[in-house]
């Protein structure tokens, strides 16, 4: 037999608890909702749009009748509960009516504070709680033209800019000198209240309200200093207070709000209580993501799973004003002991201010470029330390080699826990599960699976950038659990493991062991499987040619009118009067239209038609030229400076260096294009920091630098560290080379990775003498297969089908 449960409060925190209850244990309880509104659920903190004329009521329903009906809930709206008999385990409404319980959960939510000065009562002097509110602002809007809110916080701001939305000449009156002090600091706020004037809004900071005018309806504000305002409409925004009269009335024990521990039990074991109304270690929460995690453990417990504790939420704020970033998290004012990193443009209206503590964010407040806040957020709620990126923290999450795809690469880079929805309580990796899981391809599909985006919309930009790197050609290049592709539930760091762990060496057997949904695969997952075997099983896994891109299946970059570019390899960008010669030749023989030398120190051949390449191979090969990889993952080129045989600034043999070390690493495949550079003194003619692997010459010996990117966002490296020989330069970059081979995911630059997977960890590894031998060593063994130039196989015959004209019969 079902028990009965009753929800006292049909708004977000309780429903959602029912929401999650539903999904634990959908058949225990029958369930009795009552409200005090007539409407069933809505978004409450999307009153500010349905103010703003942005939304409508109908759109702000997250949980229609329909919804209740489904759910077997019954639902009485109008009607709310005005007392709890506890011995008789049962509440009887206004109307008279009563209901018998098992279980209840009260969700009282709370009222808004309403300052108790002469004339409070007056007709137009109203809170902004519900839609109630929301229809009298939007009816005095109607007929009468000044408003005055008083609190400048940040129900008061979202209220004000509604009600000027709706052509009421708003003036906001705050106590102190600066707004949403609780939420921003005075130069963030500063640039707030600037952007806000310029909408039209008007301040009264260090105001102190003492009487509000008028005989029955409002005329005005008089001011503690004897000042006065007209005003037709007064909005009180001060804060609001815990809903618990009807809990202290029965008996239940209540301080500000109602106490409850750590499974949301009150001190009535049959009574649990969730959201605003609720106190948890002294604290009492205003937000809607904290009310969603009280939300999922009081679910866990009424479903009799006893295994969630609430432990306490920290909270990130975000103004729902189109128009206006505005994001915080922590504690942003600095106590003895902290560090503060800014970063402030007021032309282009951004402020970025970091709080830290042992090199960890505390706190953190960002206006005008609120795109990294879910980052900032992750990490201080990790505890990460910051050390090894805290130089370049303040300009985003790296994830580069990205043209074109800043935004989206940047919410890319965000692990799998990152918070993107704060109001749903919505994570990264519930968005890109039901993406992949459920195939969804627009905003308003997510919208309908996760809730993500569909409260405040401030996050909607992430939810969006999310969508375009799941769906579209770009990749995640942080830790998640999101599956490599479609075909399977596995990630790729699981495959990964899987191929290692259990030695396997076919793409078959990895598919059958990870449980492909599909038998041949697809064009995401063949690729990276290609890989990933080819880079654990170098001498035993043969490279499946028709799992690579055409790029790479062809050996050359194909252009946009289907010719071919051909880039012969020069090592350390060392050329002979030979190698000219054979370029110039082929040039001419296969009728180049245009040859160009690069940023990596080569000549890129243009225009060469597909059917021509294993011929210009085999004369290029003759020459004593290989395959430059330009097209490929695979190491690219290793830039170099004339160093100290001719340069009188060069402090080392940087070209012959170069040289030493294109020779070792050329041929072998990556995750993604790798690019290097020696630099033969601090000037740095090779740009070797921002390469994937630089060398910087100094006198001493050498620097070496990882992790650097070029491109159209730029990507300092980091300093790995210093040694004295050529030798042990080779060792360190053979090492680094491999662990990146070995670990880091398919598509996947060194930049984010090393950043995924920390400075320290690959340090780690590295200055480990035994592994970092072990890495070269495996490293050299792989080269051994690797180093066999394709062009020239090809030139002698092989995947001939691949440069074929096909003869289509008549």
């Amino acid at each position: 037999m079902q028990e009965k449960l009753i929800l006292i409060g049909n708004g977000m925190a309780g429903i959602r608890t029912l929401e999650e209850l539903l999904k634990l244990e959908p058949e225990r309880y029958q369930i009795t909702v009552f409200g005090a509104e007539p409407h069933p659920n809505y978004n409450r903190i999307m009153l500010s749009p349905v103010l703003a004329g942005e939304k409508t009521l109908n759109d702000i329903i997250l949980n229609d009748r329909d919804w209740y009906a489904e759910n077997h809930i019954q639902l009485i709206t109008g009607d709310p509960v005005v007392r709890i008999d506890r011995t008789r385990r049962e509440v009887v409404t206004q109307s008279g009516a009563s209901a018998h319980y098992d279980r209840l959960l009260l969700a009282t939510g709370s009222n808004p504070f309403i300052i108790p000065i002469p004339g409070h009562d007056k007709q137009g002097v109203i809170g902004f709680r519900d839609i109630a509110d929301v229809e009298a602002m939007l009816s005095a809007a109607q007929t009468h033209a000044k408003a005055v809110v008083i609190g400048g916080g940040l129900l008061g701001l979202e209220a004000a800019n509604g009600l000027l939305k709706n052509g009421m000449d708003v003036t906001v009156v705050h106590l102190l000198d600066s707004l949403m002090e609780r939420q921003l600091d005075k130069p963030a706020s500063a640039l707030l209240k600037t952007s806000l004037e310029e909408r039209g809004l008007h301040f009264m900071m260090e105001a102190q309200t003492a009487e509000i005018l008028g005989d029955e309806r409002v005329t005005g504000v008089r001011f503690a200093d004897g000042a006065e305002l007209a005003a037709d409409l007064v909005v009180m925004a001060v804060g609001i207070r815990p809903n618990i009269q009807l809990a202290q009335a029965a008996g239940i024990h209540c301080e500000r709000g109602i106490v409850v521990n750590d499974t949301l039990q009150t001190f009535d074991p049959r009574v649990y209580a969730v959201g605003e109304c609720v106190q948890h270690r002294q604290t009492c929460y205003g937000l809607v993501a904290p009310l969603f995690d009280q939300a999922k453990v009081a679910a866990n417990h009424l479903a009799n799973l006893g295994i969630a504790r609430y432990e306490g939420s920290v909270t990130s704020t975000k103004l729902k004003v189109t128009g206006i970033d505005l994001f915080s998290v922590g504690d942003f004012n600095e106590a003895e002991g902290d560090e503060t990193l800014v970063l402030q443009d007021p032309g282009a209206g951004v402020y970025k201010k970091l709080v830290l503590r042992d090199d960890k964010i505390k706190g953190a407040v960002l206006y005008g470029d609120t795109l990294d806040g879910a980052w900032y957020f992750q990490l201080m709620r990790e505890g990460s330390s910051i050390t090894d990126f805290r130089h370049t923290i303040l300009f985003g999450q790296h994830d580069l080699g990205d043209a074109g795809h800043g935004d989206e690469t940047r919410v890319a880079a965000l692990g799998n826990e990152a918070e993107i929805c704060g109001c749903n309580g919505v994570c990264k990796g519930e968005i890109v599960d039901a993406i992949v899981k459920k195939g969804l391809f627009t905003l308003e599909e997510v919208r309908a699976h996760t809730k993500a985006s569909s409260s405040c919309g401030s996050c909607t930009g992430l939810v969006e950038s999310i969508l375009a790197s799941t769906v579209g050609q770009g990749y995640t290049a942080a830790p998640s659990k999101k599956p490599l592709c479609g075909c399977t539930e596995y990630s790729h760091d699981e495959i990964i493991q899987a191929i290692k762990q259990h030695q396997l060496k076919d793409m078959d057997v990895v598919r059958q062991f990870c449980e492909w949904k599909t038998p041949d695969g697809c064009a995401t997952c063949r690729p990276a499987l290609n890989y990933y075997l080819l880079a654990n099983w170098p001498g035993e896994y043969q490279d499946d040619a028709q799992s690579r891109f055409i790029n790479e299946r062809a050996h050359g970059n194909i252009q946009k009118d289907g010719t071919y570019s051909v880039v012969p390899r020069m090592f350390g960008g060392l050329c002979s009067p030979a190698d000219l010669r054979a370029i110039a030749d082929a040039c001419e023989k296969y009728d180049v239209p245009e040859m160009k030398v690069t940023g990596g120190q080569r000549i890129d051949l243009f225009g060469v038609k597909k059917a021509d390449l294993p011929a210009m191979w085999k004369d290029l090969s003759t020459a004593g030229l290989v395959s430059g990889h330009a097209y490929g993952k695979a190491l690219r080129t290793v830039k170099t400076c004339a160093g100290k045989n001719w340069c009188r600034f060069g402090t080392q043999d940087s070209t012959g260096l170069g040289v030493q070390l294109e020779q070792m690493t050329w041929g072998s495949w990556m995750p993604h294009k790798f690019k290097m550079a020696v630099s033969g003194c601090p000037r740095n003619c090779a740009e070797a920091t921002i390469k994937d692997f630089g060398v910087v010459c100094v006198d001493s010996g050498y620097e070496l630098h990882v992790g650097g990117n070029g491109g159209i966002k730029v990507r300092v490296t980091d300093l790995l560290c210093k040694v004295e020989t050529e030798q042990q330069v080779l060792e360190y970059s053979a090492a680094f080379i491999q662990k990146y081979r070995e670990e880091a995911r398919y598509l996947e630059r060194t930049a984010p990775w090393v950043e995924r997977v920390g400075l320290q960890y690959v340090k780690d590894a590295l200055f480990d003498q035994t592994q970092r031998e072990a890495l070269h060593e495996r490293f050299l063994y792989s080269q051994q297969f690797a180093q066999i130039d394709p062009w020239k196989e090809r030139a002698e015959g092989a995947e001939k089908h691949e440069f074929e004209k096909i003869e289509i019969a008549a």
